[in-house]
């Protein structure tokens, strides 16, 4: 066989490695805004159906200078920062221990498997009672829905860790807290930050539930006021602020993971 014959193979081993494609996500958004705007110029989708867009960046243009936007969005803020983090906090806790610990799992678990699908909104008359109709029943509402996801992710992340690893570690005479921080957490920590982003998504939708049943000021407040008044732009105005939220938390936990994470 001479050298003329002999043809590279091409390279196959990219094994589904994701790759950025922000020319695409914007190109998508684009064609279904301009699919948006057609479809309500053309009388295809009703006004109160979907306003236009024209209509919602309006609503949204006079939330901001009215100052009602911050109001609303300050108050959110503030009630998803708090319960996120104490359930997050609480949950990584708890996770760590049942993933170490029998004593933990034999206890934990049981109660954890049997509370997670229960809808936490449903217990938001609950902590009213126990926590009064301000902010802590809020707060407590979204805390309880973030711990379990966070407890469960946290869990697995450690049972996933090589038990050969810890067994090397106790062999070479660490100590039990160098073990969890040399060793477990840094196995673990993929998994308990993918629990940091379902638990945020889980967060923003408890938030805005909890807001629309007791609050005067929230997103979620601002989402119901507009629906009860049919003022549909309005109420988009406020989902899109919702989703700019949710965008901007997910970006967050990104960089979070993506620093963390640097040795994967």
């Amino acid at each position: 066989m001479s050298d003329r014959d002999i043809r590279p193979v091409p390279f196959r081993g990219g094994g589904f490695r994701p790759r950025r494609m922000p020319v695409v996500t914007a190109v998508f958004f684009i064609c279904l805004l301009a699919l948006w705007a057609v479809g309500s110029r053309t009388g295809f989708i009703g006004p109160l159906t979907l306003p236009p867009p024209g209509d919602v960046l309006a609503s949204l243009a006079r939330l901001i200078e009215t100052g009602d936007l911050w109001r609303h969005l300050s108050a959110s803020l503030f009630r998803l920062g708090a319960g996120w983090t104490i359930g997050v906090t609480a949950g990584v806790a708890l996770g760590l221990a049942v993933g170490l610990f029998s004593v933990a799992r034999a206890m934990g678990m049981p109660v954890v498997s049997a509370l997670f699908p229960i809808p936490k909104i449903a217990l938001l008359p609950l902590f009213i009672i126990w926590f009064g109709i301000g902010e802590p029943s809020k707060v407590a509402t979204i805390a309880f829905g973030v711990f379990f996801p966070t407890v469960i992710n946290t869990a697995g992340g450690v049972a996933n860790v090589p038990r050969s690893l810890i067994a090397m570690g106790q062999s070479f005479g660490l100590s039990p807290w160098r073990i969890m921080t040399r060793i477990v957490l840094p196995g673990a920590l993929p998994a308990i930050l993918t629990g940091f982003r379902v638990s945020a998504s889980i967060g923003i939708i408890l938030l805005v539930a909890a807001e629309m049943i007791g609050a005067q000021y929230g997103l979620g407040a601002l989402v119901l006021a507009a629906g009860n008044l049919m003022q549909t732009d309005l109420l988009i105005a406020g989902v899109v602020v919702l989703s700019l939220l949710g965008l901007i938390v997910a970006g967050l936990l990104g960089l979070i993971e993506k620093r963390l994470l640097r040795w994967r």
